[in-house]
């Protein structure tokens, strides 16, 4: 063990425990009990059973460890951006994909082949950069993920400018935004422009934050620890005081948390939470408004604008669940309901089943601080899901699964598309990367229409 350190060997790590003991300690109190002069006995915390606690000092614990039920933030609204949680459209627990007969399956596809036709599937390529990032791009230093993750943030960042995104009296909110790097490329990019918030939403706790490279500078950054399913932004202080238009952004963004996003933004956001906003946004009216609707919680309805924009790379189409999913009204336009809907986001992965190759080759050594936070995890789960079902490889071959799993993100997407269209926004996917770059290279973007945007 390292000096200073606990002498406890962690097997499941293969190092010692890096905990500091107290003095004349030889192991810290998780694991005390080693020692044999030791005799208190150690329990699992009622609250986290990953961790234990002297019994005789439960009570004290539980006031303080951090697994305790903390107060609630004021942008906290339970299943505000949930959707509808009606009991009838949620199907019972489904088999996996490796029980269905051969016949089932095809029947599946001809399903997914006929809500497709007619479909744009062949996605425009808009690969840009950003000058904000070239001295980065350009560095000798950077590993190939790194390099990787720099060539997204930049073409993310370059589809912003061409969309007009990037300008001064902006919030900028980063849903799932991990360490922040996109946020920080945002600001680097607009380090001249004056009135420019960042929020950056993250249910947990973050390490290797690059927020504090912030400190000092015009824009205001503030970090929400909360689930997306349950974040008002109006209730936002920052938000609720500068009234500025919004533009949603997300690199990575997982599965159902999309959904989440688009909810929070163009329903509980633009539309103004009702009374104590303590019934969730599925239970209002979801008419489709022609115009913006009036803030009638601020007291100033001069300033407040919408959502201006929203710029997410997509991701982990095998993670979406139809009760989040904001285009079960498309899926049910052709046909289809949440039973096929849980078979076509589990068949999505087939997409990416060339993934486990090409992540096996990278070096698990490289850009030890980008992959200690910020790697393409998502990536790496597709080929131990859903992606690898061997009782498949007799029915259809590995280009066939490919083209099937590219055919049901499509359709996933398109579902998202026209529910941004029916709520007033100019959406399109497009490839914003190669796929040696990433393999989940398609970027959402919208912007709200000329007409629905309120002038100060």
């Amino acid at each position: 063990p390292q000096p200073g350190r606990c002498a406890h060997f962690v097997q499941r790590k293969g190092r010692f425990c890096r905990m500091i003991p107290a003095p004349g300690r030889r192991f810290c109190g998780e694991h005390g009990q080693e020692e044999e002069q030791n005799d208190r006995k150690r329990i699992p915390c009622p609250l986290d059973p990953k961790h234990t606690v002297y019994e005789d000092q439960l009570q004290k614990h539980l006031k303080k460890c951090n697994s305790r039920e903390k107060p609630k933030p004021v942008y906290f609204v339970q299943d505000i951006n949930a959707g509808l949680k009606d009991v009838a459209e949620i199907p019972e627990k489904q088999v996996s994909l490796s029980s269905l007969s051969t016949e089932e399956l095809q029947n599946l596809i001809i399903k997914l082949k006929k809500a497709s036709n007619g479909l744009e599937l062949h996605l425009k390529e808009q690969i840009l950069s950003h000058q904000a990032l070239q001295e980065a791009l350009n560095d000798p230093k950077n590993g190939e993920s790194a390099f990787k993750h720099l060539k997204q943030q930049a073409s993310i960042l370059g589809n912003m400018e061409k969309l007009h995104l990037l300008g001064p009296g902006r919030c900028f909110v980063e849903f799932g935004a991990g360490r922040g790097k996109l946020s920080h490329w945002v600001d680097v990019a607009l380090q001249n422009v004056e009135n420019v918030q960042f929020l950056l939403v993250e249910r947990a706790t973050t390490r290797f934050k690059v927020d504090g490279k912030h400190k000092g500078r015009d824009s205001v950054f503030e970090r929400l620890q909360v689930d997306i399913q349950h974040l008002c932004l109006n209730k936002v202080p920052i938000l609720e005081k500068k009234k500025l238009p919004v533009v949603g952004i997300g690199k990575h963004l997982c599965g159902a948390a999309t959904d989440l996003a688009l909810r929070c933004l163009v329903e509980s956001y633009t539309t103004c939470c009702e009374g104590d906003n303590e019934e969730p946004a599925a239970k209002r009216s979801r008419t489709v408004e022609t115009e913006v609707a009036p803030n009638a919680c601020a007291s100033s309805t001069e300033h407040w604008k919408p959502v201006a924009g929203i710029v997410i790379a997509l991701c982990c189409h095998h993670k979406c669940d139809w009760t989040h999913y904001v285009g079960r009204e498309f899926f049910k336009s052709v046909g289809l309901g949440p039973v096929e809907f849980h078979y076509f986001q589990r068949m999505s992965s087939w997409a990416t089943c060339g993934m486990q190759e090409t992540t096996n080759k990278a070096s698990p050594s490289e850009d030890s601080e980008d992959q200690t936070n910020d790697t393409e995890e998502h990536e790496q789960t597709f080929s131990r899901t859903e992606s690898g079902s061997d009782t498949l490889q007799g029915v259809l071959t590995v280009e066939e699964r490919k083209e099937i799993g590219g055919l049901c993100k499509r359709l996933i997407d398109h579902g998202r598309i026209e529910y941004l269209q029916q709520q007033g926004y100019k959406a399109a996917l497009q490839y914003y990367t190669e796929p040696a770059v990433s393999l989940e290279n398609v970027l959402l973007t919208a912007v709200l229409s000329p007409s629905l945007i309120t002038k100060p």
